[in-house]
């Protein structure tokens, strides 16, 4: 299972551990991997060979349009910000170890920080605030464009025992 399923399942590290895995960046991280790797460290791969004398070289990159998918999947499932018409949805699945994530959103000349903190669990909207005012919420949230700017503040999970 990929990792958008995995979010689905609130497997936020499972996710997290997978968008790592296709993440071409983290195929070039030293010489080494560079030489091996044969291919832009900017591009997602269609195929990492995995034959002896090829193994973990890189094949078929710029063909595939999959790196806006992939960053559309990782946006969408661990960030968990899917657009909808004229409102935007919150809905994070954050592996357990990511303390906070922050993110810089701009619609036209408006701007909006959101700061997802995390208890824990990495899914799950406890509370919402914007701009210190309380929101309502159930897990997720859906917030209007034309409110979203200033400083959105989600807490997300329940603490891990």
């Amino acid at each position: 299972m990929g990792y958008p399923g995995q979010t689905r399942l609130g497997q936020g590290a499972a996710a997290a551990r997978l968008f790592a895995s296709v993440n071409p960046i983290n195929h070039a991280l030293t010489a080494e991997d560079v030489g091996r790797y044969k291919v832009e460290p900017y591009v997602v791969a269609a195929d990492i060979y995995s034959t002896p004398l090829h193994e973990g070289r890189g094949g078929w990159t710029w063909y595939t349009g999959l790196a806006a998918w992939m960053l559309r999947a990782g946006i969408e499932g661990i960030l968990g910000l899917t657009r909808h018409g004229d409102h935007l949805q919150f809905n994070p699945c954050l592996p357990p170890d990511w303390p906070e994530v922050v993110l810089s959103l701009r619609f036209g000349q408006r701007t909006c920080q959101v700061t997802v903190r995390n208890a824990g669990s990495g899914h799950g909207i406890t509370s919402a605030r914007l701009n210190s005012r309380e929101l309502s919420c159930n897990g997720g949230l859906k917030v209007a464009l034309c409110d979203l700017s200033g400083e959105l503040v989600l807490h997300v999970g329940e603490p891990v025992a």
